[in-house]
């Protein structure tokens, strides 16, 4: 069987890996550069690989190709594997045979990658044997490989899902939805929520789907698709019998009969996003049987994720705050919705077709001025120009620091929460979070 992987990154290596294991023909091929030490797994496992093209003769003849999740299906050489009827799978699809752990899978527009890393903190601290993997940490297949983990929690995006034929996750988390990558849809909102549901679509009643039942986008699938998973849904307003939600302060799940309740002033996540997202990895706690004491104390301990609302330093009393993950308009409106001080706003980016109307009444309620970090900034400063007192553009991190330094007074927050992709003037998101972190230590 030949295996033919398009992509020599994490998640293409890790299958490169898992695939020689099993016993396949592999070969990788990357129309951009593999990074160095990527290289250097693929020779020591003598693998075959080309990078800067694809060769058809040695693609064209595959059993069955793993795309990274980066590929759009439109991609020419895509489209020919397609046309010859050669499955085109996701890596999580490749790999999942090949385990008989338990899988927990989460998707959503905002919230997966907080969600995720709670739920691997919950059953972790629980003592359990689990793995992290597919949209963060290290390629799924690759751990597969090395078959150590009896539980993965997977982090899915819709590109890994839109790959799946016959994945199941025994646990689905859909966190939210909202627009975004809409350029993979054909600009289509219903294509890219039907994605985002594939990750239910193989579940039987012996799984779960735990998901957002305030969410519009989630409601309005519900009126006219059905899944065999039981229903596991979350709320900041509602309650139910068989769910999660908030009351009176406190943090309620009930689930085959079983109760758990907490306090939200213990739980060390902040914001009412992180309220939802807490709820979702607890009643994944709750169904793998994990003790109350240990999921309190878990709750409380969570160190959060990197790039999303961390708090960076507080210098004359102004905190500085690196939201850099926030990569669309309802990231954005979480952050700016937890802000419970006057806000210096860092904002900008490439645009990926962006509605900032939505934030309009959190700017005007707590937004005093706003920095422009973007190559072309024409559509923040159309919206909200006249809406704050001050707005400046700047070119780089550190006069955006300096800048923000200088709007701001004693008492205030400056936060750094794009709602853009980050590659017009850095490499992604992660180094647009590090400089400005960096930038606020020099001050």
């Amino acid at each position: 069987m030949r295996l033919v992987i398009l992509g020599g990154g994490e998640s293409g290596v890790g299958t490169a890996i898992l695939g020689k294991k099993k016993g396949y023909d592999v070969f990788v091929s990357d129309f951009g550069k593999i990074k160095g030490n990527y290289k250097e797994v693929l020779i020591i496992n003598e693998i075959a690989w080309e990078e800067e093209k694809h060769t058809e003769d040695l693609i064209l003849n595959a059993d069955v190709v793993m795309k990274s999740p980066g590929i759009p299906d439109k991609s020419p050489i895509v489209k020919k594997l397609l046309g010859k009827g050669i499955p085109v799978l996701s890596e999580i699809e490749f790999a999942a045979p090949f385990t008989d752990a338990t899988i927990i899978g989460i998707t959503g527009s905002n919230g997966k990658t907080t969600t995720t890393m709670l739920t691997h903190h919950l059953l972790k601290s629980a003592g359990l044997n689990v793995g992290l993997g597919g949209n963060i940490g290290k390629s799924f297949a690759w751990q597969v490989a090395d078959n150590k983990y009896d539980s993965y929690v997977l982090e899915l995006s819709s590109f890994q899902l839109d790959g799946i034929v016959n994945f199941k996750p025994h646990i689905a988390i859909i966190t939210n939805i909202s627009p975004d990558h809409l350029d993979r849809y054909d600009y289509k909102y219903e294509n890219y929520i039907d994605s985002k549901f594939r990750i239910t679509m193989n579940q039987t009643e012996e799984d779960y789907l735990i998901y957002d039942a305030d969410d519009e986008a989630i409601a309005e699938w519900f009126k006219t698709h059905t899944t065999k998973a039981k229903l596991i849904p979350f709320s900041l307003t509602k309650t139910f019998s068989e769910g999660a939600y908030i009351k009176n302060n406190k943090m309620e799940i009930s689930i085959n009969q079983e109760e758990f309740t907490m306090d939200t002033e213990h739980i060390a996540l902040e914001g009412k996003h992180n309220m939802k997202n807490a709820m979702a990895a607890t009643s994944v706690a709750k169904l793998m049987q994990i003790r109350k004491s240990t999921i309190r104390e878990s709750l409380s301990n969570f160190q959060g994720v990197e790039h999303r609302l961390e708090k960076v330093l507080k210098i004359q009393n102004v905190q500085y705050i690196n939201d850099s993950k926030a990569t669309n308009v309802n990231a954005t409106f979480f952050a700016l919705d937890s802000m419970n001080t006057p806000t210096v706003w860092i904002v900008g980016g490439v645009d990926k077709g962006n509605d900032y109307n939505e934030l309009m009444s959190l700017v005007r309620e707590k937004v005093k001025a706003i920095i422009c970090l973007g190559v072309d900034n024409k559509k923040i400063i159309d919206v909200f120009g006249n809406v704050v007192d001050m707005m400046i553009e700047v070119d780089n991190m550190n006069d955006a620091v300096r800048m923000a330094q200088r709007l701001s007074e004693k008492g205030d927050t400056v936060l750094l929460s794009p709602a853009c992709a980050s590659f017009d003037l850095f490499e992604n998101y992660e180094d647009r979070g590090n400089q400005f972190k960096q930038a606020v230590k020099n001050l």
